[in-house]
């Protein structure tokens, strides 16, 4: 099991309620942000699942 920091846990809060945003604290202002605007503007739900997917893939490497 992967031990979360602080950040992590402060992104997964932020993604679940804005998920841009929490994709910009782990990511940044890069390919990934500009995809998750897309997402989220497209359907709320595939914006907070490519945004824990983020998470989940930043902790895990």
């Amino acid at each position: 099991m992967a031990d979360y920091t602080t950040r992590d846990i402060l992104a997964m809060v932020f993604a679940f309620f804005l998920p841009p945003l929490g994709v910009f604290l782990i990511r940044g202002c890069h390919a990934d942000l500009w995809i998750n605007i897309a997402l989220t503007i497209l359907g709320y739900l595939p914006g907070i699942i490519h945004a824990f997917y983020l998470i989940y893939k930043d902790r895990v490497h």
